[in-house]
């Protein structure tokens, strides 16, 4: 063994080769000579041994190669092929020292045809790790831009897109439907995702993102770019239809005719890079129903009716204009759904007539059976908007009184009705939870009527921990119908949990000390009352 200088091979063709690869792949000179470094030592150490430490250096200057072979000087012998203690080292170097590497110069290795092989196998692979890696690190931060590309090649009908400096994937359930590519066509995309894998393409593209429309408006309309006018939603059905909600910031701007631009000139410029998909361009507003009557266009609206704690609105249209309203196979009404975040319901104003006087039949009898009234005056309480007996139970008399034809001695006579069929049907809820062996302790739950807790016994729920192991959905489904939101369910829930929280409070009230007076903690004292704050709240 020896320190003399390495042997070396003098390849300068080599310093040219790396920077052709260099400015070809887009990575740095260093990265394709250090992988030459790698390929040259895996070829040493298949030559003189894989278990030896073989270390090739490139000049970066020349181009030569230096092939050594690299021994530790080791306290403690654990490969001896790899290290060399202390004393055997000295004889070879006197001032060699503890973690040092003797070097052992090696002749150059005339590459063979496997050597060489395995060599090519090495650099290719390090040069496409380098440039998936310089990929990465240029494209990573432009997700959501609008690139051009090139179709290098289409595999399983996934299209490779050239970028020119990166190779990109446009899957097939990113292109629009029914289009076609052909090598060499010119495809503009959105980069919807750039991430690192093993293989394969890092940088994915879509056509058929509701951004991708957004982006190419804002490409072709000034005053989007500008922030004057401001894309507030898309929908799509790419390839079919798409709807697009504006708002203008400027009240003399209006926010609809500038993207249609003149005579359709940039709208048309959209919908050509999107295989003819037509467009709708909708003004926003910040009222739900204004927003979804827009939203609807080019159908025409009768009436809008919201429910904004299950997030759905009952859109009332002229018969004629019913199959308009909900679009071919019901994409104008999804599109609207989707465009809106509201859950949307067509009627028209026949069906909704047949149902409102549906309604106003079932409401009638319903305060006949349960007031023992004639139809008159069943009839003039649903006129006057009353929907259930807790409502003539409880409303003011003067509520009552104002009603044409009713006296005080009437008003006061059907609320005491009310209250005795109300009183009766809870005396009879009561009966019916004792028989299903309901606790009792199931009362005190705010929300929880003698109604509720009938249905819950009927499903096995009988105690305030059944209840309070039970989902928010789960309560809803055992409910009577109609009697709670998904809200209220939650919050029933929460309440049936609190003794749980309770305890565990209790628990560490007792493990904590007096103070100096002598008083426990007071959290213990205020639980209670936070309780009784949520009863008043919510009951």
């Amino acid at each position: 063994m020896t320190t003399d200088t390495d042997v070396v091979h003098a390849r300068p063709e080599l310093l040219q080769v790396a920077e052709t690869v260099a400015r070809d792949k887009g990575i740095s000179r260093e990265e394709v000579l250090e992988a030459m470094e790698q390929a040259i030592q895996k070829a040493g150490r298949s030559k003189y041994g894989h278990e030896h430490d073989i270390r090739a250096v490139i000049d970066r200057t020349s181009g030569e190669i230096s092939l050594a072979r690299y021994v530790e000087v080791a306290e403690e012998i654990e490969n001896e092929i790899t290290q060399v203690d202390l004393t055997a080292a000295q004889k070879t170097k006197p001032d060699a020292e503890i973690g040092e590497f003797l070097v052992d110069p090696l002749p150059p290795i005339d590459f063979g045809r496997i050597a060489a092989q395995t060599a090519k196998q090495v650099i290719v692979q390090k040069v496409r790790d380098a440039e998936r890696k310089r990929q990465h690190e240029e494209y990573k931060d432009r997700v959501g831009e609008v690139v051009n590309g090139l179709v290098k090649r289409i595999e399983f009908g996934n299209v490779i897109v050239d970028l020119s400096r990166a190779e990109a994937l446009l899957r097939r359930d990113e292109a629009i439907p029914r289009e076609h590519f052909a090598t060499g066509d010119r495809v503009r995309s959105y980069i919807v995702d750039v991430r690192e894998e093993p293989r394969g393409p890092q940088i994915f593209l879509s056509r058929t993102h509701p951004q991708f429309m957004a982006k190419l408006f804002a490409q072709e309309v000034p005053e989007i770019y500008d922030g004057i006018i401001e894309i507030k939603a898309v929908a799509r059905d790419p390839g079919s239809r798409a709807k697009i909600a504006v708002l203008s910031h400027d009240s003399s701007i209006d926010p609809v005719g500038p993207c249609i631009g003149m005579r359709g000139s940039r709208v048309q410029a959209v919908v050509g890079d999107l295989q003819g998909e037509k467009i709708d361009i909708i003004q926003w507003s910040p009222d739900p129903a204004t927003f979804i009557v827009n939203a609807l266009a080019p159908a025409e609206v009768a009436k809008v009716v919201l429910d904004e704690e299950a997030n759905r609105i009952e859109v009332v249209v002229p018969d004629d204009q019913l199959s308009l309203a909900i679009g071919r196979r019901g994409q104008n009404v999804r599109l609207a759904s989707q465009l809106s975040g509201w859950d949307i319901d067509i009627l028209t104003e026949a069906e909704e007539s047949e149902r409102r006087t549906e309604e106003f039949h079932s409401r009638s009898q319903m305060f006949v059976d349960a007031l023992d009234v004639d139809d008159v005056i069943a009839h003039l309480l649903v006129t006057e908007g009353f929907a259930t007996v807790e409502e003539v139970a409880f409303v003011p008399l003067g509520d009552l009184t104002d009603i044409e034809g009713f006296d005080e001695d009437t008003a006061t006579e059907l609320r005491d009705r009310a209250r005795a069929f109300l009183a009766a049907r809870d005396e009879e809820f009561t009966r019916r939870r004792q028989e299903l062996g309901v606790d009792d302790d199931m009362e005190g739950i705010p929300g929880v009527t003698p109604a509720i807790m009938v249905a819950l016994g009927e499903n096995g729920i009988k105690t305030r921990d059944d209840l309070a192991d039970l989902a928010g959905d789960e309560l809803l489904e055992f409910a009577p119908a109609g009697s709670l939101n998904e809200e209220k369910a939650n919050e029933i829930i929460m309440a049936a949990r609190a003794h749980w929280f309770a305890a565990e409070d209790d628990a560490e009230a007792g493990d904590a000390e007096p103070d100096q007076s002598g008083e426990a903690s007071s959290s213990a004292t205020e639980e209670p009352a936070a309780e009784g704050q949520i009863v008043t709240e919510h009951g």
